[in-house]
């Protein structure tokens, strides 16, 4: 037999083999935890959600790992993952969040009602604060001859149009709708992370500003420094299991949505617990 005919067998049976553990591990026999993906903005909470939901009947799952990789989306997005994590909980299992390059903002939200927070020392998470974003195109459409007429059924209700230009009493309004779910989002983190964090230095940190796991750790944000394979371990401490399969739950991305990212919620009116650094 031939080095090349050697190769492509060692090459086919480790390739099968692969194939084979990633089968294995999706059939429901045995102790079992699964690792949920959030990747990218929180816009569309629905796989999350519906594999929380999966998740919390399979007596075959004992513990979740939430791998938050993400700088945030929008608050109502944000709110149901949160929600749901809450529910799943109710089934005993433990929810480990694992912080990668980022989970800051909404992606540090819907990692608060989770039974252990991890990050690595480098994560950028926190970003306490709520985004909201005007784009103004009045100039440009007077340039081109464009002229919009709102006809509207109370003085507030196009506050957020781009065919004009913010007035004091819509930036007093937008304040108020901000100061409000800014308000939310502390309670959130005073609830779950009580006696852990400090109210007073919290809001001094929440104001938007990103930080680094390591200084996270130090006022309470989270609770332990780790990567991955750490979390998963701590999963199985809290499960009180000593060996399980661990499988991996991913959203499909079509191109554009990963191409945009992030960035093309900020061309939408909405408010966003979103980090912009």
């Amino acid at each position: 037999m031939g080095t090349y005919k050697k190769f492509a067998i060692i090459v086919g049976v480790f390739i099968l083999g692969m194939v084979m553990e990633a089968v294995l591990s999706r059939i429901p026999l045995g102790n079992r935890i699964a690792v949920l993906e959030v990747e990218g903005a929180i816009t569309d909470p629905e796989f999350v959600v519906k594999s929380l939901e999966r998740l919390k009947k399979d007596g075959s799952v004992k513990a979740v790992v939430l791998r938050v990789e993400s700088p945030g989306g929008s608050i109502a997005a944000s709110q149901e993952i949160f929600r749901e994590i809450e529910r799943f909980k109710e089934s005993k299992k433990p929810v480990v969040v694992s912080m990668g390059n980022i989970a800051a903002s909404g992606g540090y939200y819907i990692s608060l009602p989770a039974d252990y927070i991890m990050a690595n020392e480098g994560t950028a998470t926190g970003s306490i604060g709520v985004l909201i974003v005007h784009v103004s195109m009045k100039n440009l459409f007077s340039r081109w001859g464009i002229e919009v007429t709102s006809i509207k059924s109370g003085k507030l209700k196009d506050s957020l149009q781009p065919f004009k230009e913010l007035t004091e009493e819509d930036k007093k309004y937008l304040k108020a709708v901000i100061e409000e779910a800014y308000e939310q989002f502390l309670k959130a983190v005073l609830k779950y992370r009580k006696g852990k964090v400090d109210e007073e230095k919290l809001r001094e940190v929440a104001d938007g500003r990103v930080i680094l796991g390591s200084e996270a750790l130090k006022l309470g944000l989270i609770d332990g420094i780790g990567n991955l394979e750490d979390a998963i371990e701590k999963a199985k401490e809290l499960a009180k299991v000593k060996e399980a399969r661990v499988f991996y739950l991913s959203p499909k991305k079509g191109i554009l949505k990963r191409l945009l990212g992030s960035e093309s919620l900020l061309m939408k009116p909405g408010l966003y617990y979103l980090a912009q650094f």
